[in-house]
Order: C-alpha cells, then sequence, then structure tokens
C-alpha cells in the first residue's frame, strides 16, 4: 500500500485489497467468498446492463479516540437493502449474510480504516445485482451481492459548512408511486441532468419539490431534508423519498437527546421562507448545511443562513452523532458495531 495522505482524501475510489462477494442461484444464497481483484466478469445480456435490476447501499465505519472501529448502523442498512429487493423483485440477502459480509469486508481491509481526526473514513459499499442473461423484460434467476470497501474523505471539499442548492420545476427526481422510497441506482441516473445544471450554476445541488403537484418539498438530490424552527426538527414525509438511516438518526437524536418535537409531514415549498435552519443528510456527509435555495423558474431566494454558517441545533445535532460514529459520546442507541480484533 502506498503512503495514503489522510487528511487532504476526497470522496473517491481508493484501491483497497479485498472484496467480499455471495452469489444467489438454484433459489438460494451460496457462501461467503473473498476476492483480491477489483473487477468481474459478467454476460453481455446481464439483466442488470439492460434493466437495472440492482440495489445498493452505503455505510461508514470510524475509528474511534479508543482505537477501536466502529461500523454505523449496519443492521438499519440490511433491512434498507432487503425492502430495495422487494421492490424491483430480487431475492431478499438475509440480514445475517450482508452483516457477516460487511464485517469481513472491513476486517480484511483494516489497514484502510483512516485514523482518528483524520477527518476520513472507511465507506462501504455493498451493491446486488442481476446476473441472469436476458432479453426479454423480466426478473433475473442469478444474482451477485458484493461488498467493497474505500476510505473517503469529506463528501463535500469544506466539509461542514452552508452551500447553495438549486430549485426548479424542470426536474423530477422520482415519480409518486415509483421508486424513490428505495435505495436503486436508476434513482441516480434519473438525477444526474439535475445535479449537473445546478453544478454548471454554481449550486452544490439540486433541490426536488413532489413530483405530482410540485407543491410540497422532497429531497435534496441524493440526501434527506431537514429543516429548524423553534424547537422542531421538520422532515417530509413522502412515499417518493429514500427513508434516509442518517436522518432518522439525527431526528432521534432531536427528539430524545435534545427535547425537540420531531414532525414528518408534508411541507409546502413556501414554508421554506419561515425556517431558521435547514440541511440535506445522508451518510457520505451526515448534514450539509443550507444556505439558501434558489428557485430559479421564479427568481425567488430563500435565504435560510442569516450569517452564511450552519446553525446552532444543526451544528449540535452533526457533533453529537459524529460523536456517536467516534465513540466520543456513549451509544446509548446501540447504533455502532465494534469490529472486534483489529
Amino acid at each position: 500500500m502506498s503512503e495514503i495522505d489522510w487528511k487532504n482524501l476526497v470522496f473517491g475510489y481508493v484501491p483497497t485489497d479485498y472484496n467480499v462477494r455471495c452469489s444467489y442461484s438454484d433459489g438460494k444464497w451460496g457462501e461467503l467468498r473473498v476476492h483480491s481483484e477489483a473487477t468481474m466478469n459478467i454476460h453481455i445480456s446481464a439483466a442488470v446492463l439492460h434493466y437495472a435490476q440492482e440495489c445498493f447501499e452505503g455505510l461508514k465505519a470510524f475509528r474511534g479516540k479508543d482505537g477501536k472501529v466502529r461500523i454505523f448502523r449496519m443492521r438499519e442498512n440490511a433491512k434498507r437493502m432487503q425492502s430495495s429487493c422487494e421492490g424491483i423483485k430480487m431475492p431478499k440477502l438475509p440480514v445475517e449474510t450482508f452483516e457477516a459480509a460487511v464485517l469481513k469486508a472491513v476486517e480484511l481491509n483494516a489497514k484502510f480504516v483512516p485514523p482518528y481526526e483524520s477527518g476520513a473514513s472507511l465507506y462501504i459499499r455493498p451493491v446486488l445485482f442481476g446476473t441472469t442473461p436476458l432479453v426479454g423484460v423480466r426478473p433475473a434467476k442469478d444474482y451477485e451481492f458484493v461488498v467493497f470497501v474505500t476510505p473517503v474523505g469529506p463528501y463535500f471539499k469544506g466539509g461542514f459548512q452552508t452551500t447553495p442548492f438549486m430549485l426548479s420545476r424542470k426536474y423530477d427526481r422520482a415519480a409518486p408511486l415509483g421508486t424513490g422510497h428505495i435505495k436503486v441506482g436508476g434513482n441516480y441516473a434519473a438525477g444526474l441532468m439535475a445535479s449537473e445544471a445546478a453544478h454548471d450554476l454554481g449550486y452544490s445541488a439540486p433541490f426536488y419539490l413532489d413530483s405530482k403537484e410540485k407543491k410540497y418539498i422532497d429531497e435534496c438530490s441524493a440526501a434527506n431534508f431537514f429543516a429548524i424552527r423553534g424547537n422542531s426538527y421538520i422532515t417530509p414525509d413522502s412515499h417518493s423519498v429514500l427513508p434516509s438511516i442518517t436522518n432518522m438518526s439525527l431526528a432521534q437524536i432531536a427528539e430524545k437527546q435534545f427535547g425537540m418535537t420531531v414532525e414528518r409531514r408534508q411541507i409546502p415549498v413556501e414554508e421554506l421562507s419561515t425556517f431558521e435552519e435547514a440541511g440535506a443528510c445522508g451518510t457520505a456527509a451526515v448534514i450539509s448545511p443550507i444556505d439558501k435555495i434558489v428557485d430559479i423558474d421564479n427568481n425567488i431566494t430563500y435565504q435560510i443562513s442569516k450569517d452564511g454558517k450552519p446553525g446552532e441545533k444543526s451544528t449540535k445535532l452533526y457533533n453529537y452523532l459524529r460523536g456517536i460514529q467516534y465513540g466520543e459520546h456513549p451509544d446509548v442507541f446501540g447504533w455502532t458495531t465494534i469490529v472486534e480484533g483489529i
């Protein structure tokens, strides 16, 4: 392994030593296999290539101040992958198989877990896809599950700081009764055009309204949205929104640790002008505080941050969640799994 500059890592792929795989055929899942190669052979007519029958997850491992490596909310990711499998007619991967594969991938690549206080973490990517050669549109009969890991830096180059978002009714992320609530690659491909448009105009990401009426807040690009007003943590209730494990965790911290009221409901776009703080939240960045949301269709700017800095409550939520991930705060919720022996 060449020397890694941990403090200057970007959020990208760095080669590691091993990945873990498991195949599904003849109606059952096989045993875990360890591979050192980062490539694989699949048929030119594999279901994943033509009909996008795949789903994936993203989670992280952190090395704490005590030297222990912790994986954050692994079981919730396993359960969410099962929901994705159900949504696009793939066999559910057992939770125990998911967890065993993740643990093995982290253990085998222990030297790639960034040191404490480096600002980096070990990103874990489980992916499951159909490999049966198909021409007609139907579910595959054979599947491959793969877990690989890579050390990553902050998702946004500046880390925990406010950024502007672009709102436009010209783009939809997901249909009201489509696949927005599950974690499949097609959702992200559908957002590439809006993301590139936002970046070209100087915004960090697009901001989506509901696809049916264009009245209510849905998601911030590939992340959930939350807002704070007074002592309330407010987040959209929508079938088109992916159930973010980070959002779920922040809401629990807000309610149980900080005594805040949690509201999950439809949020009219006009309500943006009343929020004191807001952010996009997800595994990659935890919280990306929002500076402003610019409605480029109507030339309206919803200024969220009053001084260009993250808000007080967002900062507290961010620090508390990170504290659990790094073992700095007691894990009162039982969210972390300590990887033994590394």
